[in-house]
């Protein structure tokens, strides 16, 4: 099969490997449209030591999959492989897995080719009105729903009236003020330092976003990172109501930012997130195609041979929509 192989840092390659092996229980899907995450960027530009080349990338998945039963299923993919046994999984934390495996991370290749291979616990079935584009935003877009479940769960979260601001305009952070604002908080704004993406974020995705400098000129309720880097960390700090909730997402880098002392004497709450639980992505995938996260329509299309320069774009800043599919079959 033709699949786009990292093979080293800014290096990708379109190359015929063989087909990815699937276990038993593990079932083969076609891959229709496949987006690039940041995280993918992440490996690209030789930033991310757990994904060592040569790799195939991309984990952001939508396609056909072989049934057992000889059926075909349009479906989306949690691509989170756990062990279903453990304290966390039996407690609906699969998404802390101790044993846990993300394709596109050793040793499981990703969704950058014509065929990837999962659980069938992992498969999330499609209806006819969504579009193999917009079934694989349910990733990215989970991510999102995730931080959105867990500051509603806050105090701050829960409040009437709840504001919450967003850093980051990519897929994530775009995912997660789509997600407050389906789980009910309607003062949402988001900051986005592309002028181009930011004009396309407002008048295409409903968003309200404003500048960077603004961000610090009134006080939210819940703040959600999607970027994850000194900066936006410190404006999140400052940002932060007292008792209110930091929930950081990003993995730009690992140090610096936040304001301990004024997080300590408000008591702004900070947490972490990664990924998902598999019943958030369900219940993700659901509001997607019930409508509630919008028409879902901000990707921009390139074939899977055109990989590496859409790479290259979105490192220079030249892309305007928030998610760049990569279409095998183009």
């Amino acid at each position: 099969m033709k699949a786009l192989v990292y093979t080293g840092p800014e290096s990708l390659e379109i190359r015929d490997v063989l087909p990815p092996s699937h276990k038993a229980g593990e079932v083969p899907v076609r891959v229709e449209s496949a987006g690039i995450c940041g995280s993918d960027m992440h490996a690209f530009l030789g930033h991310d030591e757990r994904r060592p080349a040569p790799l195939i990338l991309g984990h952001e998945v939508a396609g056909v999959a072989e049934m057992p039963d000889g059926s075909r299923q349009r479906v989306t993919i949690n691509p989170l492989v756990t062990c279903g046994t453990c304290r966390a999984c039996k407690a609906g934390q699969d998404n802390l897995c101790p044993e846990r495996q993300i394709i596109s991370m050793p040793p499981r290749e990703g969704g950058f080719a014509e065929w990837v291979a999962l659980p069938e616990r992992n498969l999330v079935a499609v209806p006819d009105h969504i579009s193999p584009d917009q079934a694989a935003l349910a990733e990215p877009i989970a991510c999102g729903w995730h931080a959105a479940r867990i500051a509603r769960a806050h105090p701050a979260g829960a409040r009437d009236g709840a504001r919450a601001l967003v850093f980051g305009g990519g897929a994530i952070g775009l995912g997660a003020a789509l997600s407050l604002m389906a789980q009910g908080i309607t003062d949402v704004r988001l900051v986005e330092p592309n002028l181009a993406r930011a004009r396309y974020l407002s008048e295409r995705c409903g968003v309200t976003v404003i500048k960077a400098e603004a961000a610090t000129q009134r006080h939210y309720d819940v703040i959600v990172d999607g970027v994850g880097i000194a900066p936006t960390r410190a404006a999140a700090s400052a940002a932060a109501r007292p008792g209110g909730i930091i929930v950081h997402i990003g993995l730009g880098s690992s140090e610096g930012g936040l304001d301990i002392r004024r997080m300590t004497l408000q008591e702004i709450t900070f947490t972490g997130t990664y990924t998902y639980t598999a019943q958030d992505f369900r219940d993700c995938a659901q509001a997607m195609f019930d409508g509630r996260l919008g028409p879902l329509d901000w990707v921009e299309r390139r074939p899977l041979s055109e990989g590496a320069s859409a790479f290259a774009d979105i490192r220079a800043g030249r892309t305007a929509a928030p998610k760049i599919i990569l279409k095998p079959d183009a």
